[in-house]
């Protein structure tokens, strides 16, 4: 009893450890950006597919969340900082994207080819997109032409992303090949 106990609390610690390593990639991915008003292009939907794909659904997912709720305490991990008021500006809607972008890229399975790889993260970085384009568009106010949103919250992103996307749909079958040590 006393061995069980102990593998699950050595389980616990290293799932623990993997969902900050998680957090601490977002957070750098946020640093590298190119700032564009009033949303910067950054590499955080690489990273959030990325650990997706290398931690599967739940631990990506958790990442995540506790990568939100590191930024909403005020630490200073998205690409503008961090705290609760953040939530309140442009890039709020991408943010909380970014949960439904990591459980998808999380559910796709190893040794797929890599074409439908690259249409399952299509799908799963739309929710990121779809999320950010509804948010800025509340945040800009409703009387604002969706095409203007659409021009200034995914336009300018979407040549960078379809690169983003063939990288990881390319490398995905060695990026599986780290989910069975986690």
């Amino acid at each position: 009893m006393e061995l069980t106990k102990t593998i699950t609390d050595i389980k616990f610690i290293k799932r623990t450890i993997i969902v900050l390593i998680g957090t601490f990639i977002l957070a750098l991915s946020a640093r590298l950006q190119t700032p564009l008003a009033p949303v910067p292009a950054t590499m955080q939907t690489f990273a959030v597919l990325l650990l997706g794909i290398m931690l599967g659904y739940k631990l990506a997912f958790i990442s995540v969340l506790i990568y939100l709720i590191q930024g909403a305490l005020g630490l200073p991990v998205f690409a503008a900082g961090g705290g609760i008021i953040y939530f309140t500006g442009p890039t709020s809607g991408y943010l909380f994207g970014f949960l439904l972008g990591a459980f998808f890229s999380g559910k796709i399975r190893p040794n797929q080819d890599s074409a439908i790889v690259f249409f399952k993260l299509l799908f799963s970085v739309s929710f990121i997109y779809m999320f950010g384009i509804i948010w800025l568009w509340f945040f800009k106010g409703l009387s604002t032409n969706f095409n203007e949103i659409f021009a200034i919250g995914a336009k300018p992103f979407l040549l960078i992303e379809l690169y983003k996307l063939l990288i990881l749909a390319v490398l995905s079958n060695l990026i599986f090949k780290i989910r069975p040590f986690i």
